[in-house]
């Protein structure tokens, strides 16, 4: 049975693997440490909500979601930043689940939305444009790397 929790700083033990391993994903050394680290000082500073997917008693899978706001709209939104399923618990539903979740704490939270970035060849874009997600066609994202020089 899959069961969605929003996670509390009890739950980090189960989910720093997890966060960890999403990172190597991304093309990131692993550190279990400095995840730990870095989990723990968004809880401590209440700076994101990350829910847990647990399947059969076992957690398999998070989703990250960080505040922001628009001064153009007058309206909070969240950022969907980090969304992992463990490979051998995907095509099982948990994604989807996970994702379903943070739409409904959304509303729930009267906030305008939310927003993801993901990779140009990810194929849970599939999955994100299934479930209503819509592909910005409008603008570009551009991001300065203050580690430039």
């Amino acid at each position: 049975m899959l069961t969605i929790i929003r996670a509390q700083e009890k739950h980090l033990a189960a989910i720093v693997p997890l966060f960890d391993a999403y990172r190597v994903f991304y093309g990131q050394p692993s550190n279990l440490v400095l995840a730990k680290k870095f989990l723990v000082e968004r809880f401590t500073k209440n700076e994101s909500i990350i829910f847990s997917a647990s399947y059969k008693d076992m957690t398999v899978g998070f989703l990250q979601l960080y505040p922001t706001f628009s001064s153009v709209t007058l309206q909070s939104s969240y950022i969907l930043n980090d969304l992992y399923v463990a490979a051998d618990h995907r095509k099982k539903g948990i994604g989807e689940a996970l994702l379903n979740r943070a739409k409904k704490y959304c509303l729930e939270q009267g906030y305008k939305g939310l927003a993801l970035e993901t990779a140009i060849d990810n194929q849970a874009q599939l999955l994100y444009e299934r479930l209503g997600w819509v592909k910005d066609t409008h603008c570009f994202h551009y991001f300065w790397p203050a580690n430039n020089a």
